[in-house]
């Protein structure tokens, strides 16, 4: 199963405060582990919600607000995608986890990715074939 650890902002991600060198290195360790494990499928950190925008949609309407983003706690500074067999197996991975802010309260929150067979019929085998398609494309263009 596919799963997304998602790092929870907090003042110091949304203040743009960058890690240490010692953080830096930890985490880079555990990267390591994550690969070399077969886990680890990509890993981003983000920046700080006053760079990024939202698109609202409602009905036919769609809005552009700028950020900072109030709330925090709702706020994403980082993920990973992890092939993993089971939840648990994601869970023991997380608590591995270098603490990701250091001197806050810090979160990872972990969800399953939804996989074909996790829509059912409405998925039909031509959409399945236009996913298929798309996927071995972006694979494609990552190999390059």
């Amino acid at each position: 199963m596919r799963v997304m650890v998602v790092v929870k902002a907090t003042k110091n991600s949304e203040a743009n405060v960058m890690p240490s060198e010692k953080l830096h290195a930890e985490m880079g360790k555990y990267n390591e582990e994550l690969v070399k494990a077969g886990i680890m499928l990509a890993g981003e950190g983000l920046h700080p919600s006053s760079k990024g925008k939202r698109i609202q949609f409602s009905g036919g309407k769609r809005t552009v607000v700028d950020g900072p983003f109030a709330e925090t706690k709702e706020l994403i500074a980082g993920f990973w995608l992890w092939q993993v067999k089971s939840m648990e197996e994601a869970v023991e991975w997380a608590r591995r986890c270098p603490d990701p802010m250091p001197g806050e309260d810090a979160e990872l929150e972990i969800r399953p990715v939804f996989e074909a067979d996790d829509f059912g019929e409405e998925f039909t085998p031509e959409l399945r074939a236009q996913e298929d398609r798309l996927r071995a494309e972006i694979e494609k263009r990552a190999g390059k």
